[in-house]
């Protein structure tokens, strides 16, 4: 279903409505975009759960279900444009990620992770609702397009009532991104979710809210100052440099890539500060790190056999995969260097817009952030690198899965990191893809 799904967005995306349907949701060419990224990271994610959970002794179609129902509310939220539509959508998103996460109740540190994300994230869910609150008290209106008229007709923008439910909605925004100081839940929920699922959250679930966020910042003008970019500047700053401080004192690879996934999101950040060419680098950044992230996230579902008792996170246990897996280790090594950035892999280029924007508006200490966060992160991506290559002890050997439900996990990861390495040494058709796709909102 999800392929098909796929298959005729891809071919819908030539006939796309010029007008919304309703006033609360719109299938432009950004929610498609975004739509397209959730829909491969959801199959991606199953196919990856499908060996990963054989051993689970309870039931496992409901973790199918819930996937589906969350990349449903991702889709949702990256159409809204409407206020009810953005609840719903976040909603239909993160309730069923709060199964997901306790999906392995039997080890506690699931049943943990998925109480602390249900808690934490349903205070983000309050501020969101209280700025959405304080907005239409405002300006009586729940439409993006509405909130953007009356602000204009009424001069308003500055009012501290539209400045606090702007920055209460940002709390809620920057939550799901788990962007520093709102990242504490990150890490723990990373490391105590199914591998399959931590993938899922990593991908699914936040470019699903990076898409709902643009679109609001950018069909609300208004809202869009320089009071706002610079609180959007000053949280991309200490997530990257946070994040990847945080990341190099790891040893778990899980929570390892939990502060890395902070920095990302941190980096992105820098595109929509800069706001010239936005949507354009957000989209390439999107693109590379989608590849990347389910490459490293899928390798350790792949190796991982939790429920008989080999659940593989501390990257000891990764020493000499390349000897017993050469091209599971290969595809690896690319993904975390096109994650650090590394020329001739898709992260460079996404890496390379981002930076390119922020040169454009002159945003230099961000950039100096960019450079530092980018240097740390190249030390700890290549300690997880060296690791794969050391000769392993007898105690130290990961025992590879056999299967052809295993076989087709480890070819799709492959193929992802020849992605990886084919668009980054010829980016064109991304370059071409997207600027031509994804040029405004509606």
């Amino acid at each position: 279903g999800l392929t098909l799904a796929l298959i005729s967005s891809v071919w819908a995306w030539q006939y796309l409505p010029t007008e919304a349907v309703t006033d609360l949701f719109i299938v432009d060419a950004h929610a498609h975009f975004y739509m397209l990224a959730i829909l491969i990271a959801t199959i991606a994610c199953i196919i990856l759960a499908y060996p990963y959970m054989q051993s689970h002794s309870g039931n496992r179609e409901e973790l199918y279900l819930l996937m589906v129902l969350a990349a449903t509310g991702g889709m949702v939220l990256v159409c809204s444009r409407h206020f009810a539509g953005l609840f719903i959508g976040l909603e239909l998103l993160s309730i069923p990620m709060y199964g997901l996460a306790a999906y392995s109740f039997q080890r506690s540190h699931s049943l943990e992770a998925g109480i602390k994300y249900l808690l934490l994230s349903a205070v983000a869910t309050a501020f969101l609702l209280f700025g959405m609150a304080l907005l239409y008290a405002h300006t009586g209106q729940l439409s993006y397009a509405g909130i953007e008229q009356a602000l204009q007709a009424n001069n308003s923008v500055s009012t501290n009532l539209v400045w606090t439910g702007t920055s209460m909605m940002l709390v809620a925004f920057a939550f799901k991104l788990s962007l520093v100081p709102f990242h504490l839940w990150t890490p723990d929920v990373y490391e105590g979710a199914p591998a399959p699922v931590t993938a899922f959250l990593a991908t699914a679930s936040k470019i699903a809210v990076i898409g709902a966020l643009l679109r609001f910042l950018y069909t609300v003008p208004a809202l869009n100052s320089e009071y706002l970019r610079e609180v959007l500047a000053i949280l991309a700053g200490i997530s990257i440099i946070g994040g990847n401080l945080l990341a190099l004192l790891q040893t778990n690879v899980k929570r390892l890539l939990a502060f890395s996934s902070i920095a990302h999101f941190g980096y992105l950040l820098i595109a929509l500060v800069a706001s010239q060419q936005v949507l354009v680098a957000t989209g390439i950044y999107i693109s590379a790190y989608l590849l990347a992230t389910l490459t490293t996230f899928g390798t350790i579902a792949y190796v991982s056999s939790p429920y008989q008792g080999t659940d593989i996170e501390e990257l000891d246990r990764y020493q000499g995969l390349f000897w017993h897996s050469p091209y599971l280790a290969t595809a690896l090594t690319v993904a975390l260097l096109s994650l650090a950035g590394i020329p001739l892999t898709a992260g460079f280029i996404g890496k390379f817009y981002v930076m390119f924007v922020g040169v454009n508006t002159a945003h230099w200490w961000l950039l100096g952030t960019l450079v530092i966060g980018t240097v740390i992160g190249i030390a700890y991506y290549l300690r997880i690198i060296t690791t794969l290559y050391v000769t392993a002890s007898s105690t130290n050997q990961i025992r590879l899965p056999i299967g052809w439900n295993h076989t087709i996990s480890g070819a799709m990861l492959i193929i992802i990191g020849i992605l990886v390495i084919l668009l980054g040494a010829y980016p064109q058709p991304l370059l071409i893809i997207i600027p031509s796709t994804i040029t405004n909102l509606g």
